[in-house]
This record gives structure tokens, C-alpha cells and sequence, in this order.
């Protein structure tokens, strides 16, 4: 299934990060205790939560796949195609869930976002017990979008990273992969990223997925800011 904001639903790859050490957990008159979540990482990166966004056929999946490789701790990937694979076959193609138009174009529904909401709180939980994530996002409503996910982040250690394409480029993409809503890649390069706060941007246009995350990666092993307050680029539209 396509998912509506560009990349391949459910196609999240298995972990590829490397296996971490874990002790038995302590035993006490027969009851087993659980590690805590701390203890499930190496500690080598101070970052909680990584929000990647850009358009579809950016190359946000293929550059998340190589951070889950070279990043020091296990990290989870998700994104909101990830739950839109999850809605009832009723929110799809409603006007209180989510709509595709012919030409790219996506439009959400009340209920779609209502439950988004709890989607992105449940995410914040998870990176709030311990969890690593990182976000594969396509913001469509600019800073709008972005502000829910500051709000359900709030006090957690971001990385705002922004993956841009050159339009013609995500569109060849798009026409050659052939699984996608033609138009989506064009009408989508520059929206999500107009009026949107970032620590980084990359662009694929002439840059591998890889050198891409080592980019990222260097970032992440350095403490950063969950407001975005510091070396932040930003961008609005007209």
C-alpha cells in the first residue's frame, strides 16, 4: 500500500542497528524485576527523538534506514504512513479521515486528526520510557504541523531535521518507482518546509541516503536542544 504522504506504507525495514548488551534483570524472592529503559542503550547519544520531514520521494526513508546502521544505540522508525496503514478502510477516502486527490494533493478529516494527535502523544510516551525514534514526517500544514509534535515533545531532546529535493528530481523519482500518486512529489518539495524551524537540512538532490546520515548522525552524538532555539534556519513562505 502507498501511503498518503509519499512514502511506502508498512515498508519500515527490521532494526539494523547493532545488538546492545543487556544484563539479567535482579531477582528478589522469586519475582524478576524489569531492566529499565536506560539500561537498554549504550548512552553514546544524549538526542530522544529525531523528526525528519520533507516531501515525498524526498528520501527521508533510504536516509532513516542508514542512521538506524550507523547510529551507536537502537533506534525505532516510524512515521505517519505507519498509522495511516493502521485507519479502518472507512477513514480512507472520507472527509473525516484522509483523502488523495488525482493530482497529489491530500486532505485530512476531523477524526484523521484526532487521532493523529494520539499518534504523536504515543510517541512522545515511548521516547519518554526509554525508546529512540525517529520521525519520518511530511509537515502539510508548515508550522502548524510542526508545532503539535514541539508540543508533544516538550521537554525530550529533538533534532529537527529538514530533507529537501529539488521538485523535478522527487518527481523522476516518483515517475520511476511508479507506486506513488503522480503529482504528490512536485506539490509537496517546497510546502512542508515553508515557515518550518530545523537544527539541519539536507538535500538529496546530489547527495547519497548515506552521507546524508552521516550528517545527521554527527549531530545526534552532540547534545541537542528540544526547542530549537540555537542554530536553527528558518524558512517562510510567501
Amino acid at each position: 500500500m502507498v501511503g498518503p504522504y509519499g512514502a511506502h506504507a508498512g515498508s519500515n525495514p527490521a532494526l539494523s542497528a547493532g545488538v546492545v548488551s543487556r544484563q539479567s534483570p535482579p531477582k528478589l524472592g522469586g519475582n524478576t524485576f524489569p531492566v529499565s529503559p536506560e539500561r537498554l542503550y549504550c548512552g553514546a547519544v544524549t538526542t530522544q527523538v529525531i523528526v525528519v520531514n520533507g516531501g515525498s520521494s524526498a528520501g527521508k526513508s533510504g536516509i532513516i534506514r542508514c542512521l538506524q546502521a550507523i547510529l551507536p544505540d537502537p533506534w525505532l522508525a516510524l512515521g505517519t504512513d505507519t498509522m495511516v496503514e493502521a485507519l479502518p478502510a472507512s477513514l480512507r477516502g472520507s472527509d473525516s479521515g484522509i483523502e488523495f486527490a488525482a493530482d497529489g494533493q491530500v486532505s485530512v478529516g476531523s477524526e484523521f486528526r484526532a487521532l493523529e494527535a494520539a499518534w504523536i502523544e504515543g510517541i512522545a510516551a515511548m521516547a519518554r520510557a526509554g525508546a529512540r525514534v525517529v520521525v519520518d514526517e511530511v509537515f502539510l500544514g508548515g508550522p502548524s504541523s510542526q508545532r503539535r509534535w514541539q508540543q508533544a515533545l516538550d521537554g525530550l531532546r529533538v533534532l529537527w531535521v529538514g530533507v529537501r529535493c529539488d521538485a523535478a528530481v522527487a518527481a523522476g523519482r516518483e515517475l520511476a518507482r511508479g507506486d506513488r500518486a503522480v503529482g504528490m512529489a512536485a506539490a509537496q518539495a517546497e510546502v512542508v518546509h515553508r515557515g518550518v524551524a530545523y537544527d539541519l537540512e539536507v538535500d538529496t538532490t546530489h547527495t547519497e541516503a548515506m552521507e546524508c546520515a552521516r550528517s545527521i548522525a554527527a549531530r545526534v552524538e552532540r547534545p541537542a536542544s528540544s526547542s530549537s532555539a540555537q542554530n536553527v534556519r528558518v524558512r517562510r513562505g510567501s
